[in-house]
């Protein structure tokens, strides 16, 4: 490929970088250019972004604030330990159930309709659920509050290929740290509201508040009108016979399986190693809050060194963070452990940013996120029930952290694929003959003939090149 970048480019440059190959399907233009480029163009830019930061700060927060004050819920609930077990695992599945129809629905209804759907949905079921008279109601109210999350996980993603193709690093960055930021917020401060209003109800509640401010710059953004000659968003089909759909599904579930497990039962191991209660939650939320600061650089870090340099330093951290949890857990390094914990799992960001430099399309993205999460979801709410099943009959934590030893072990194999170049249209036929055809469609009459729309890396870092001189 020859481009007027092609001169900018310096020796060591071909590193990776989301610019989508000339072939790419793009079914919206660019907001740095075209009706974007205007001040209502930018206007409606800046209405997007707020509202997926805003829609991101709600994904978790149905979750964390169950767990902030579960012995009153189940005090007032009568709710017996076997259901509570239950509960921590809902959002797991609804996170899969409900994932994997995003895609669909997308399509049907789009990302603004969606998006404003799920977080209705998720304000009428916080309020509903805390309302609840009884367990059962409580259980099914609470997919709705998760339908924001389980959706949001999906579009998100697409919506940032589809309208933010050249900034998707920096777009990731504000919807992974808010999503954090997000996720420890509601986990600290609903027993202080619970506390301060005397009434675990209300506490739950008052979460619909944020989830309703979030649906604002969505009624407000209008999709800006598509290109000349840009085609619409296909349906991907497949993604199971992708190699690099399937591993993208091991990292995250491998991923999110060490998570839950270190959010469902770091309390237990460290009070078992003598901690206080108190204590234990703090180190607890030590991890939690060092993720903020780290998915603020992970996804900018992904694109300007690349995948893989950023995935080595995450993973190097969890060797010892295992093993000093494991043989000196409750010990004076503890906060240690955890703060390595807590970058270690900061490859979270990293894969959502995977999601759009893995595919070429927003269809792509579309079909490798919706599969990889529907699927690593429900491995990982696999996780935490084998951790309590097997301590409950060995009453130890040596098969527990060995599950843990072996998780990051499959996180670490199927990162060094994934971290690869390469893009699940070129594994499947169907979407590669598509994409020439679009590519022989735009071709003039009579014109020269179209690239290949598998471009080599050291093309890509030429445009990323030119663009940045």
């Amino acid at each position: 490929m020859t481009t007027d970048a092609t001169a900018h480019a310096r020796p060591g440059d071909a590193a990776e970088h989301p610019v989508p190959p000339p072939a790419a399907e793009i079914a919206a233009p660019d907001p740095a250019a075209g009706p974007a480029a205007t001040p209502a163009g930018r206007q409606f830019a800046w209405l997007l972004v707020a509202g997926v930061v805003l829609a991101a700060f709600n994904f978790r927060t149905a979750v964390t604030s169950v767990g902030a004050i579960l012995a009153e819920l189940r005090g007032g609930l009568g709710m017996s330990e076997t259901v509570a077990g239950l509960l921590t695992t809902l959002p797991v599945l609804a996170f899969a159930g409900l994932g994997a129809l995003a895609p669909r629905l997308a399509r049907r209804f789009g990302p603004r309709a969606l998006l404003t759907g799920a977080l209705l949905a998720m304000s009428a079921g916080l309020v509903a659920r805390a309302y609840a008279p009884n367990t059962a109601l409580f259980l099914l109210f609470s997919l709705f509050a998760l339908a924001a999350g389980a959706i949001g996980n999906v579009a998100v993603p697409v919506i940032v290929k589809r309208y933010f193709p050249d900034r998707i690093g920096v777009m990731t960055t504000a919807y992974s740290t808010t999503l954090a930021v997000g996720t420890a917020v509601a986990a600290a401060a609903t027993a202080p509201i619970e506390h301060l209003a005397g009434d675990w109800r209300l506490a739950l509640a008052a979460w619909a508040l944020p989830a309703l401010v979030a649906i604002v710059p969505w009624l407000l953004w209008r999709p800006a009108p598509a290109a000349p000659g840009a085609q619409p968003v296909a349906h991907l089909d497949g993604a199971r016979r992708s190699r690099l759909a399937w591993t993208m599904l091991l990292l995250f579930g491998a991923q999110s399986a060490i998570a839950y497990i270190l959010m469902g039962w770091t309390t237990t191991i460290l009070a078992a190693d003598g901690m206080s209660a108190a204590a234990a939650g703090s180190m607890l939320g030590l991890l939690t809050m060092v993720q903020i600061p780290v998915s603020v650089v992970v996804p900018i870090l992904t694109v300007r060194w690349g995948p893989r340099p950023t995935f080595l330093v995450l993973m190097a951290c969890y060797p010892p963070a295992i093993a000093g949890l494991w043989l000196a857990g409750g010990g004076p390094l503890t906060w240690l452990w955890m703060v390595l914990f807590g970058i270690g799992t900061s490859v979270f960001p990293l894969i959502l940013t995977l999601f759009g430099l893995r595919a070429r399309t927003p269809a792509g993205t579309s079909a490798l996120s919706s599969f990889a999460q529907s699927g690593g979801y429900l491995l990982a709410g696999a996780g935490p029930l084998a951790v309590g099943w097997v301590y409950g009959l060995t009453a130890s934590w040596t098969v527990p952290f060995t599950l843990l030893a072996v998780l990051a072990v499959v996180l670490f194999l199927s990162g060094l694929y994934v971290t690869r170049e390469r893009y699940i249209e070129d594994e499947l036929p169907q979407a590669k003959t598509g994409l020439s055809t679009k590519a022989r469609k735009r071709s003039p009459a009579g014109g020269p003939k179209p690239e290949p729309c598998h471009d080599s890396a050291v093309d890509h870092s030429a445009v990323e090149t030119g663009r940045r001189s």
